[in-house]
């Protein structure tokens, strides 16, 4: 008998669901990002709808979603003010051509090497200089430029801004803080929808007087770069700035990539595909002009998880590729209902997700017994806020990297008394120049009129300052004692044990 198999094609029901609530999520977050980092509102749907067709359709992680990320708003908005909208198609195009080239070169897995701590400050550092920029679009105030701008303009902001939108703004977020409590409906309609959606109606109904999202419409929003544009990227700040997109925006997807693989139990992530894939994205919306992308690990901020989807229950990519789809339906039809919505609630979403982006629980949690991680962390974020991003995160990466040298360069060093035959001097551990002081101290307490056995079988690691340092002691004792009584002395520390005679 011969048994034929029915296979089925199609979308789930799970799956399809997922893809309606991402979207609920992904319309406001998209459309909030693009304002916040100075561009056109339908810039911001359109990286969503490549990361759902693009990135969404290609290898790598199977169910987290790419579009326009919170943690790179502040970094757009930073190059926009400096290059001009019409640079930014390079920077994100030539970021994707840098990500590919990273996942080809399979580099991804190496991105799970930065401390996270340096991630949390930069997550923590982006959080304070969005809050501290929305706080200003809350009230409908135009904000100072420069992190510490912002927080300085907080002391004369009560008397400039507007009540009317300052309380739309507080409305969004109460909605955005209560309807999560209502678990059913909280897995029906996504809070940020919800929030948005019903303040833009109030809005609308009681016709109250704040600034609206300006509508261009998707062919005016978009700008192919020319190629003289690509001349841009032979200046030393635009190089710094495809860097740190890429880098960043690498980071921030991967970390998302880990933290979605512990929701589910499907396939693993595969790093340098994903790296891959969001290169491509990235490439995609350079050429549209659009803003960068990342897989979004801020969805845990509005959304409770790290991946709407997962939390809706998508089970296979066909979630986050219709997301997409529903995206570019409503650029396509509805985009004048963008011209609805309020800056302020807008404002008021991306306060919540950066708020949500200061680990405040793990930091107690680090507090009690990594508090050297903790001093990585606020170091990152607080020179995040006083200069830039890269440069916040490279002090982050620098002090990381010390504290490590510190943690594990343990120098000790014994002494044992054996009479007439001398001293025993036992060093042990990892001698680095950090240590140098100490070991410097210990050797010159000995009593320069004994004869010392210098033991350093015990060092597992000697660097050049400390092992310059042990030879310039040995030869010391040893200088102008004549022939046998500095035996050892001069030889080196290759053998690992020395014996000088004192004076």
């Amino acid at each position: 008998m011969r048994v034929v198999r029915v296979v089925r094609c199609g979308v789930s029901k799970a799956d399809l669901f997922a893809s309606l609530v991402v979207f609920l999520v992904a319309l406001p977050l998209s459309v909030g990002v693009a304002i916040a980092s100075g561009v056109p509102a339908e810039l911001g749907l359109v990286t969503g709808i490549v990361g759902g067709l693009v990135v969404g359709a290609l290898p790598g992680s199977s169910l987290q979603v790419s579009g326009p990320a919170v943690g790179l708003t502040v970094l757009v908005y930073e190059a926009v003010r400096a290059y001009g909208v019409e640079v930014l198609g390079v920077l994100v195009f030539a970021a994707g051509v840098v990500q590919l080239g990273l996942g080809v070169l399979r580099l991804g897995r190496w991105f799970r090497a930065v401390s996270s701590a340096v991630v949390q400050g930069m997550l923590a550092g982006i959080g304070l200089v969005l809050v501290a920029g929305q706080v200003y679009a809350l009230g409908d105030v135009a904000a100072p430029a420069g992190g510490l701008g912002k927080l300085a303009g907080l002391v004369a902001l009560p008397g400039v801004v507007d009540p009317v939108a300052l309380s739309v703004g507080g409305a969004t977020i109460a909605v955005l803080l209560l309807w999560p409590r209502w678990r059913w409906g909280a897995r029906v309609v996504p809070a940020p929808f919800v929030a948005v959606g019903s303040v833009a109606v109030v809005t609308g109904v009681f016709d109250l007087s704040v600034r609206r999202v300006e509508v261009r419409g998707l062919v005016g929003a978009v700008r192919v770069p020319e190629w003289g544009d690509f001349g841009r990227l032979t200046e030393v700040g635009v190089i710094g700035t495809v860097v740190a997109f890429a880098l960043i925006a690498s980071a921030e997807s991967l970390f998302s990539a880990a933290a979605v693989d512990r929701l589910h139990r499907g396939p693993r992530t595969d790093y340098d595909r994903e790296l891959v894939a969001q290169g491509a994205g990235n490439v995609v919306c350079g050429v549209l002009g659009a803003l960068p992308m990342t897989a979004v690990i801020v969805r845990s901020a509005v959304g409770g998880t790290p991946s709407e989807g997962v939390r809706a229950g998508a089970r296979t990519k066909a979630s986050r590729v219709l997301h997409g789809g529903w995206l570019l339906v409503f650029t396509a039809l509805l985009p004048g209902v963008l011209g609805l919505v309020p800056v302020a609630a807008l404002a008021g979403l991306l306060v919540h997700a950066g708020c949500g982006l200061v680990p405040v629980r793990q930091v107690r949690g680090l507090w009690h017994g990594h508090r050297g991680e903790v001093v990585v962390l606020g170091v990152t974020a607080v020179a995040i806020v006083v200069g830039n991003l890269f440069e916040g995160v490279l002090v982050g990466l620098a002090l990381a990297v010390a504290k490590t040298a510190w943690d594990i360069s343990h120098v000790q060093v014994e002494t044992e008394d054996l009479g007439d035959a001398g001293i025993v001097v036992r060093v042990l551990g990892h001698a680095t120049f950090l240590r140098l002081p100490k070991l410097l101290e210990a050797l010159e307490g000995v009593p320069g009129d004994r004869v010392v056995r210098l033991e350093l079988g015990g060092l597992r690691h000697v660097d050049h300052a400390c092992a310059a340092a042990l030879e310039g002691w040995v030869a010391e004792r040893g200088r102008g004692l004549g022939p046998g009584l500095g035996e050892g002395a001069g030889r080196g520390l290759g053998e690992g044990v020395t014996t000088v005679r004192g004076a």
